[in-house]
């Protein structure tokens, strides 16, 4: 069965470069798209061809469905890739493109519906004998329906939006009077970030680490998965520093891991790569979080651990082809850390767009760079922040620790600020180096120890 002639990448930066490389290696023709302030991109420059679909705020671009699939049926593109973030994991997107006879690069609309109401997602992996973290049974409609179920729960409790992702919609609260101050707050932010509104309740879990697992699944319904990624160093909930494979993996966990993933991606009929998150608690328990139905920012980390291409993968699935190698195929090797440079303030965390006047990326053995940047590159003000993900390999986590440390001083950006100053702190922390962390670590960072 062949694979597609062209392919329209609906995306920009660094996901949008990446794709075309891998359409390139398999001999398939690319499409970029980009708005108007997007034209000296570097995703423009590498595609065969290149059309605008509008000026530069997303609505009239990036999340412009109608000029998409237009630019699509215009360029005689098969296939489109959504990348990750924009319109990735929208459901009327995949549709579109299906009523439009193009093949959507990711899974079925209805994993994207299901897997993105957390909710239903949490519903149906408790029902399937999948450990989730004590909550409430659905979405709950009022704040006394929410004062209910967390005194059943007990506090701390977590609200989170049924249909969020990100961060956005979630507060952690400690007692009645927080949950009344929140509920009204989440729920406002979550219908301004998703247009939906619902949110449910977890029972709080302070000291967790945050590890997900990548699966493939083919349209024949064979799943496999690639192991798990630690991506504990967050932020406001947003992922900072990923590593594979989890400091605390035993041959036993990633077991039970790996087959809560294939277990839970069954469950929904899943198709083409996705993640399935958990949380891990200090006694190593495991709990299902969350699905995400799209490629993730961190897939470098896997690929570097298992020399699988997920990009490829993803293409091939798309066009009726069988996954490309069996479970017991799949080696893990050695260790592997994705540092994520963001054009901000590394101390405040504010944006920071301007011209990049100098840009030279660091090299050497076991060091990958995932960027769209380069010398001369406006970063916009109208996008995401992330500029370039470093990733190192290492035959060890204390190599893999010693590569990053070496390629994040070689990292030169000049021009703008980036977060380099903070990952080069956080690498070289005790508790870093030692494991000794968990999602609060940065909460407890501290500077002086560095």
């Amino acid at each position: 069965m062949r694979l597609f002639k062209r392919i329209l990448i609906a995306n920009r930066g660094e996901i949008a470069v990446r794709i075309i490389r891998a359409c390139h290696e398999l001999g398939i023709e690319t499409v970029a798209v980009y708005s108007d302030v997007d034209r000296d991109s570097l995703h423009v420059r590498l595609a065969d061809e290149a059309i605008c679909i509008g000026p530069a705020e997303l609505s009239q671009s990036y999340l412009n469905i109608p000029a998409i699939i237009s630019a699509a049926e215009i360029t005689d593109s098969e296939a489109i890739h959504p990348g990750y973030g924009f319109l990735a994991e929208d459901a009327h997107f995949a549709e579109a493109c299906i009523a439009s006879k193009i093949t959507f690069i990711g899974p079925t609309p209805e994993n994207i519906r299901t897997g993105g109401d957390k909710a239903k997602a949490r519903h149906i992996m408790k029902k399937k004998g999948i450990p989730v973290v004590p909550g409430s049974d659905g979405p709950v409609e009022t704040e006394e329906e929410a004062l209910r179920a967390a005194k059943k729960i007990g506090y701390p409790v977590i609200l989170k939006a049924s249909a969020g992702g990100g961060g956005k919609g979630m507060r952690i609260v400690n007692n009645e009077d927080e949950l009344a101050q929140q509920y009204h707050t989440a729920q406002q932010e979550a219908l301004s970030a998703f247009g939906n509104a619902e949110l449910y309740i977890e029972k709080y879990l302070p000291e967790i680490r945050h590890v997900e697992v990548q699966i493939i699944a083919d349209d024949s319904g064979r799943i496999v998965h690639l192991g798990e990624r630690d991506c504990s160093i967050q932020r406001r909930h947003q992922k900072l520093i990923e590593e594979a494979p989890f400091i605390f993996s035993t041959s036993r966990l990633r077991k039970r891991l790996g087959e809560y993933a294939i277990k839970a991606a069954s469950a929904l009929k899943y198709r083409n790569a996705g993640t399935i998150e958990f949380i891990v608690d200090k006694d190593k328990n495991i709990y299902f979080m969350e699905v995400n139905t799209r490629i993730q920012v961190e897939h470098p980390v896997t690929e570097m651990i298992t020399g699988i291409d997920i990009i490829k993968e993803q293409i091939r699935i798309a066009a009726g082809q069988p996954i490309s190698f069996k479970q017991k195929e799949v080696r893990f090797t050695g260790h592997c850390i994705e540092c994520r440079i963001n054009a901000e303030d590394p101390e405040r965390f504010i944006p920071s767009p301007g011209r990049i006047t100098m840009f030279i990326p660091p090299g050497g053995q076991g060091v990958r760079v995932d960027t769209a940047a380069y010398s001369g590159w406006n970063v916009l003000p109208y996008y995401d922040s992330l500029i370039a993900k470093l990733v190192v390999h290492g035959g060890d986590r204390e190599e893999a620790i010693v590569k990053m440390r070496r390629a994040l001083r070689e990292f030169i950006i000049e021009g703008i600020k980036t977060t380099i100053p903070f990952h080069q702190k956080v690498i070289n922390h005790p508790d870093f180096i030692s494991g000794n962390f968990n999602t609060h670590f940065l909460d407890n960072f501290n500077e002086a120890s560095v």
